[in-house]
């Protein structure tokens, strides 16, 4: 009985340390990640509450959109906030467009390649003894 605040303790500091380590540089507040990491480790019950409170990202619900921030002259580039599914995703359906398009010319190319060994094979039976001459 004496074990479980120990044992909660322990799990609470392994997830916030791993939710820390995880999370992304860009959208950790108050201090840089890396500091927040040392925090944790430092001070381990601590830090992990501190973390949660103060460190952690704040997403936004699934419902609402958060708009892309972008700054200029940054490295950093607006990336999106929410996760889309492949129908909805424009780059994917553009992909599966083009790819769709390449097979289309392959099997456009292999069909005159087909015609053409087929013409050739013909013109060798009407004429066997042209290819000797060459």
């Amino acid at each position: 009985m004496r074990y479980i605040p120990v044992i909660i303790g322990v799990v609470l500091f392994i997830y916030g340390l791993i939710d820390c380590i995880r999370s992304e540089p860009a959208d950790v507040r108050s201090i840089p990640k890396p500091a927040w990491i040392l925090v944790c480790l430092l001070l381990p019950l601590i830090g992990v509450i501190l973390w949660f409170f103060f460190g952690r990202p704040r997403y936004a619900p699934a419902t609402q959109a958060r708009p892309a921030q972008s700054f200029p002259g940054s490295a950093y580039s607006a990336r999106p906030k929410r996760y889309l599914a492949p129908d909805d995703d424009p780059a994917f359906l553009r992909d599966l467009e083009v790819s769709r398009a390449q097979k289309a010319e392959a099997d456009r190319l292999r069909k005159l390649k087909a015609e053409l060994d087929a013409r050739e094979a013909k013109l060798r039976e009407e004429h066997p003894n042209d290819e000797t001459k060459h």
